[in-house]
C-alpha cells in the first residue's frame, strides 16, 4: 500500500535506508492484515523483524517513543503473530521500533515487547 503523507513515507524511507545500513533485508512495507498495519518486515541473519516506524518533529510532548501506546503494541504483535501464522513460519522474530525525531540519527529500540 502506498503512503499518502509524505512526511510518513519520507521517515519509512529514512528508516529503511537505516535498516539496511545495518545488515537487514527488506522483505515486506507496510503490510496489512485485519489486525493492523506493520511499517516494514525486514530480515537480519535468521530472524525476521516487525519494523515500526514513529516520526516527530521535536521530543517535545514526548518524542516518538512515546507514541507507541500500550493499544498500537497489541496490534502490532496481534498483526505479527497472523504474518507468521499465514506464512506459516516456525522462525526467531521479534518486533522493534525505529524512531527518528527531526534531524537526528535514528534509533533503532530492540525487541520493544520486553
Amino acid at each position: 500500500m502506498k503512503l499518502n503523507h509524505p512526511t510518513g513515507q519520507a521517515a519509512e524511507n529514512r528508516a529503511l535506508v537505516f535498516l539496511q545500513e545495518q545488515g537487514c533485508r527488506l522483505i515486506a512495507r507496510n503490510w496489512h492484515c485485519p489486525h493492523g498495519e506493520i511499517d516494514l518486515i525486514v530480515q537480519q541473519g535468521n530472524i525476521l523483524i516487525f519494523v515500526e516506524v514513529k516520526y516527530r518533529k521535536s521530543s517535545a510532548f514526548g518524542g516518538a517513543a512515546y507514541s507507541i501506546v500500550p493499544s498500537k503494541l497489541a496490534k502490532l504483535q496481534r498483526s505479527a503473530e497472523y504474518y507468521l501464522q499465514i506464512n506459516q513460519l516456525n522462525t526467531m522474530c521479534r518486533l522493534d521500533a525505529v524512531l527518528l525525531q527531526g534531524n537526528e540519527s535514528p534509533q533503532w529500540i530492540q525487541n520493544i515487547t520486553g
